[in-house]
């Protein structure tokens, strides 16, 4: 079964095992009747799933005797919900003002191409998720980017690729 979500051809025999899959059927029958459940329903598959590519919304949806519209809806307006597979660390470069004048938009282009990814994606051997972010709060340190709960900063693009070489 191959559907296009976002954009990414997902197989969801190859992505999920048949485990997950009994998994998120027991989510869907524990909770199904329930007034109030999308939610829960759709945060606990994510946590059992890692993300909800739109197979497995399809599945919800008709679990749930719900309108796919209504789940996709609430999938992409919750920006918890991600229907992209996500790295084991997301990597957040800070774009902000005093980040972004001392350099931080060369330390995102020099992770990018490190990473060979764009922003929103994730590599992939799923490393590493890239996003960018207009302010952390740590402006003294920058530029900054923060590697899951690490900060790291005062950075030079050629340092980059060290810090990222930490979490390979």
């Amino acid at each position: 079964m191959k559907a296009k979500t976002a954009d990414t051809d997902i197989d969801i025999t190859e992505e999920f095992t048949p485990e997950q899959m009994k998994k998120l059927d027991e989510i869907i029958n524990r909770s199904k009747d329930k007034p109030g459940s999308l939610i829960p329903i759709l945060e606990e598959s994510q946590m059992a799933l890692g993300f909800l590519p739109m197979p497995i919304l399809k599945i919800i949806a008709k679990g749930l005797k719900l309108p796919l519209s209504r789940v996709y809806g609430v999938v992409t307006f919750y920006s918890f919900f991600t229907m992209k597979p996500r790295g084991k660390y997301t990597l957040r470069v800070c774009l902000g003002t005093a980040c972004y004048v001392r350099g931080g938009k060369a330390i995102y282009e020099k992770v990018k191409k490190e990473l060979d990814i764009e922003e929103g994606d994730t590599t992939e051997d799923r490393l590493f998720t890239l996003e960018t972010v207009r302010c952390v709060g740590a402006c003294g340190l920058g530029p900054v980017i923060f590697v899951g709960d690490n900060v790291h900063g005062r950075l030079k693009p050629a340092k980059a690729k060290e810090v990222l070489s930490q979490y390979s």
